[in-house]
């Protein structure tokens, strides 16, 4: 009896999982959201793929959107980046970065996201650099914008678009203001390349802060020079 009764309720269940995903708008879906055996989610999420009420992201992830003329609308690289990298220290990278704190104007093809971990691969809009051996960035739990400054300091001269002592100036009233939080920043630090923590430890001086730049490991003299020498400080 409970063999006959099986496939009815897989498909009363099947009924309402499917009716689930079509009341939802602007959230992703995997299977493991849908509490049915492995073979009819996989059949319903193709299903609902085919017919256009999901957006295929990659293996195991859907996304249900705004349904358009050209096919259901993709998700916002913001909300890609929260979907396949949720952890803390995750923030852009390049000319993302760059953007980001308006040292910049211009704007990639796909946002840059630096995560400090093994990076996932790239999905839509989306593309990510690993930063794996910068630890400190997961540890301090950086805030996009603290990563973005550390990424900035990291590339300096290639990403800077506005003059050296604009963007110097930017950068330590962004210390000052405590939109980025200097401690955060100095604890993190001691995981970036050797160009990032003399950068860092520069502006933190510049901010009044150099009980902070004493706790940056300094860098090697011959890099510390290189990377201070595309600084300016008016």
């Amino acid at each position: 009896m409970t063999t006959a009764l099986a496939p009815h309720r897989d498909r009363q269940g099947a009924a309402r999982a499917r009716q689930a995903v079509l009341a939802s708008r602007d959230r992703f879906w995997k299977p493991s959201d849908l509490q049915l055996g492995p073979s009819t989610v996989h059949h319903l999420l193709g299903d609902l793929e085919d017919r256009g009420e999901l957006r295929r992201i990659r293996r195991g992830l859907y996304w249900r959107g705004t349904k358009t003329p050209l096919g259901m609308a993709p998700p916002s690289p913001e909300r890609l980046v929260e979907a396949l990298t949720p952890g803390a220290g995750v923030g852009p990278a390049g000319l993302s970065a760059a953007n980001a704190l308006r040292l910049s104007t211009q704007v990639p093809r796909r946002a840059q996201i630096a995560v400090p971990d093994r990076a996932p691969s790239d999905a839509g809009a989306v593309m990510f650099v690993s930063r794996a051996a910068r630890t400190g960035r997961a540890a301090t739990r950086l805030t996009p914008t603290e990563v973005a400054m550390l990424e900035v300091l990291d590339d300096w001269p290639a990403l800077v678009e506005v003059e050296l002592a604009q963007a110097t100036r930017q950068l330590t009233e962004l210390l000052r203001s405590g939109i980025v939080r200097a401690e955060r920043l100095a604890d993190a630090a001691t995981t970036e390349p050797g160009q990032t923590r003399a950068r860092l430890r520069a502006l933190l001086t510049a901010a009044g802060r150099s009980d902070l730049a004493d706790r940056v490991p300094a860098a090697d003299r011959r890099t510390e020079s290189a990377a201070l020498a595309t600084l300016a400080f008016v």
